[in-house]
């Protein structure tokens, strides 16, 4: 039983130890760019009934959120160069 314990540890740590030092963060982007990309299908969903007063709301709205998610790629893609320089 306690070799048994000693392999799990071991395992867990090394599965600790040899993911990235950023992995929390990355995941943290990720999920952000998930809801940024759900978000740009529900504003362009919009353009579909909107008014053309409104229009211009969404389109801006659009805008501000492709800028977020160039950002949020553009962030993953540091990450990723900082893990592996």
């Amino acid at each position: 039983m306690l070799v048994r314990t000693i392999l799990l540890y071991a395992v867990m740590l090394t599965g600790a130890v040899a993911l990235h030092e950023n992995t929390f963060a990355v995941f943290e982007l990720k999920e952000q760019l998930q809801m940024l990309y759900i978000n740009m299908w529900e504003l362009l969903l919009q353009l579909e009934y909107v008014t053309p007063d409104q229009r211009l709301v969404v389109y801006e709205e659009i805008q501000h959120i492709q800028s977020e998610i160039q950002r949020v790629i553009h962030l993953l893609v540091e990450h990723d160069q900082a893990q592996h320089e």
